[in-house]
C-alpha cells in the first residue's frame, strides 16, 4: 500500500467511522447532541462531512455512532469499539493485508452505500474498510 508504484487513492484514506458499544444508544447520542451540540442527521447517525483534497476531491463523511452493547456488528472481536477506514479500492487494501498476514474476513458487502470488507488487527481487534460509492462526475 505503501510503495511509491500504487496509487495513493487505492489505500487508507482517512477514518470513515467511529463505531462504540454503550448500553443506552438513545440516550448516549441525545447526551452528545445537548452537551457536545452535534446534531443527528434523518437517520440518527452524526456526520461529519469533509473534502479530501485532490486531484481529484472527493466529499467524504465520518460517521458517529454508538451501537447496542450485545451488538453482533463487531462479531468475535471482545472490543468495544471498531474503526471504519475509508479506502479506494477495497479489493487492492483486502488483497494487500492479506499478503501481509492479516486476519480477513472473507465476506464483503456492497449496497447503496458502497463496499465493506473487515478485517482485525494484531490484538484481535475488528475494523471496518469502507469503498464509498464513485461519486458521479
Amino acid at each position: 500500500m505503501g510503495g511509491e508504484t500504487e496509487s495513493p487513492m487505492k489505500g487508507i484514506l482517512g477514518i470513515g467511522g467511529i463505531f462504540f458499544k454503550c448500553d443506552d444508544t438513545e440516550k448516549k447520542q441525545q447526551w452528545y447532541v445537548e452537551k457536545m451540540g452535534l446534531s443527528a442527521d434523518q437517520d440518527g447517525f452524526i456526520v461529519f462531512p469533509w473534502v479530501r483534497p485532490g486531484p481529484p476531491s472527493k466529499d467524504l463523511m465520518t460517521v458517529w455512532s454508538p451501537f447496542p452493547r450485545d451488538t453482533e456488528y463487531f462479531k468475535k472481536s471482545t472490543a468495544s469499539y471498531m474503526i471504519n477506514y475509508i479506502v479506494g479500492d477495497l479489493d487492492f487494501v483486502l488483497a494487500d493485508l492479506r499478503e501481509k498476514g492479516v486476519e480477513v474476513d472473507e465476506e464483503t458487502e456492497s449496497g447503496e452505500f458502497g463496499r465493506f470488507g473487515w478485517a482485525y488487527d494484531l490484538e484481535g481487534v475488528r475494523f471496518e474498510l469502507w469503498e464509498p460509492p464513485k461519486q458521479k462526475a
